[in-house]
This record gives C-alpha cells, structure tokens and sequence, in this order.
C-alpha cells in the first residue's frame, strides 16, 4: 500500500507540474509586463493560497466539484464521473492550490530580465516569439527549474485540500500526506515513520540542490582580445 502511495504521489506531482509550467509561464509573462491598475489584484488572486488556509480553498473546490453546481453537473454530463474524490480532482486543486508557488519565481524573473538583450534581438529582426523563445526562455531557465521544483514539492507536500478534494482512496487519491495521516490515526507508528523520514529526506535533497543551483555563477561570455594592445 505504501508503494501505491509513492506512486500516486509522483503521478500527481508530475501531472500537476507539467500543467503548471504550461500555465505559469504565459501568466508570469503577462503580470510582469502589465501596465494596468488590476495586475495588483490579479496579483492578489494569484498569490491567494499561500496565505489562505488549504482547507477554505478545498472547501469551495467542493461545493464547485458537487454535482448540485454547475462545474461539477458539467463534468458528470461529460465524463459520467463526478470531480470530487477523483485523482482528476485532485490534480485541478493541486494546480491552483501550487499556482503561486511557480508563478511568483517566474514573474520575478522576468522582471529582472535585462530588456536591452530583447531590445537587440529586436533590432536584429527577431518578432515577438522568437525573442521569447531564444531570449527570454534560455535566461531564465535557472528560474524555470526554480519554478518547478517548488511547484512539485508543493503538491507532494499538501495536505489540506488532498484531504478535501481527494479523500483518502486507496490506489486513487491517497498521497503520502494522507498515507502518513491514516498511518498515524491508526497507530502504525513503524509505517508512519517510515513515510516522515522518506518526505524528510526528499525535502533536504531538494533544497539543497535549489541552493546549489542558486549559488552557481552565471556563465560568462568569453572577451575577444584587441589585437591593436599589447
């Protein structure tokens, strides 16, 4: 049961990740670059769950998901499954309960970003895509890493709105959270130890390499010598 555990926490982690990079990139893009009076509040809306509560966020989830609302009736007419206590439910909260986590190191990133290099691919003919592809994507790809990693480690350390969304099924919503909970509940102290140790060592391993890759100096293009000096 234990491995099934580790397995439906890597698979959702993975999942929600990918989806985020694919999300956050382009609103990242778009707060660092907006001149508007509402990138404060949207900025508000992005960062809300890093200060709300889990379980008020998984709460409303809920209300969305039940089939007596609108969401929830849409997905059972569709699917002929309801979105609460599923894994695709559980990868939905994961994504907007993570959301700032990988956002707010991108946004960050780019507003950081020197616009003298687009300014000059610009002169040199690159459009719009191009620049942000070739330019933006490869300078910021320490923040890119940076985003992920604390994206994935985020949902595998949730807890909150896994419990409210996903319950605790066996094989489909049951994450190591929920595993080392229930382990716990039901005075298994043996397995319960074994899954703090294993989430203690993983979070170590992963903070550890994100400070290495912090610390590591930025490559630095090689100066041509002026054959005219000595």
């Amino acid at each position: 049961m234990l491995l099934t555990a580790v397995w439906v926490t890597l698979k959702l982690a993975t999942i929600t990740t990918i989806i985020l990079m694919l999300l956050a990139i382009p609103m990242a893009w778009g707060l660092a670059n907006m001149q508007s009076r509402l990138r404060p509040v949207l900025e508000a809306l992005v960062g809300l769950p890093m200060v709300l509560p889990p379980t008020v966020l998984g709460f409303y989830l809920l209300l969305f998901f039940s089939p007596n609302h609108a969401v929830g009736q849409a997905w059972l007419s569709l699917t002929g499954t309801t979105l609460a206590f599923s894994f695709t439910g559980l990868v939905v909260a994961s994504v907007l309960c993570s959301m700032p986590f990988v956002v707010q190191p991108l946004q960050r990133a780019f507003e950081q970003l020197d616009k003298g290099l687009l300014e000059a691919a610009a002169m040199m003919g690159a459009g719009r895509m191009d620049r942000f592809f070739n330019v933006v994507l490869p300078c910021t790809r320490r923040a890119m890493i940076l985003a992920a990693c604390m994206g994935f480690a985020h949902t595998i350390g949730e807890f909150g709105v896994v419990l409210m969304i996903g319950g605790n099924i066996p094989g489909e919503t049951q994450v190591l959270s929920i595993a080392l909970f229930d382990a716990v509940e039901s005075q298994q102290f043996t397995e319960a130890h074994q899954i703090a140790a294993g989430l203690l060592v993983f979070a170590m391993m992963l903070l550890i390499t994100l400070y290495s890759l912090d610390r590591k100096p930025v490559a630095q293009l090689p100066l041509k010598s002026n054959p005219g000096r000595s």
